[in-house]
């Protein structure tokens, strides 16, 4: 009998395709969404805000000069990614505090936009 074996390398690594809202204002892009979504390609992401939904809109991006756009951080060790958005949370009255957690998301193209990653705010609820 011949086998090929292929070594595991997934451990501790976070199968979670979910973005993270975390309580020290940024969003995560863990290894399953990066990956699954090929964010490697891309370096900026712009926001959009939906108040009325409380939601936030991501449309990943590699036009530098785009405005208002936040650079996206590679997790060196291949754990996905992140951008800082103090100043998105401030301006818009998102307390990451109240607002921390992981959410499903929808990807959606909107008009006028183009591609881009939903996610509904709900407030953290204590287990």
């Amino acid at each position: 009998m011949s086998y090929e074996f292929i070594k595991f390398q997934g451990r501790n690594l976070r199968q979670e395709d979910r973005i993270t809202l975390t309580k020290s204002n940024s969003l995560g892009f863990p290894k399953k969404f990066y990956d699954d979504n090929d964010i490697e390609k891309y370096s900026h992401a712009v926001l959009y805000w939906d108040a009325k939904n409380k939601a936030i809109g991501i449309r990943f991006t590699s036009d530098k000069n785009e405005k208002s756009a936040f650079s996206v951080m590679k997790n060196t060790a291949g754990y996905g990614g992140g951008i800082v958005v103090r100043s998105f949370f401030k301006i818009n009255g998102i307390d990451p505090k109240i607002y921390h957690g992981r959410y499903e998301w929808k990807k959606e193209n909107i008009e006028g936009v183009g591609e881009m990653f939903i996610i509904e705010l709900k407030e953290y609820e204590k287990k």
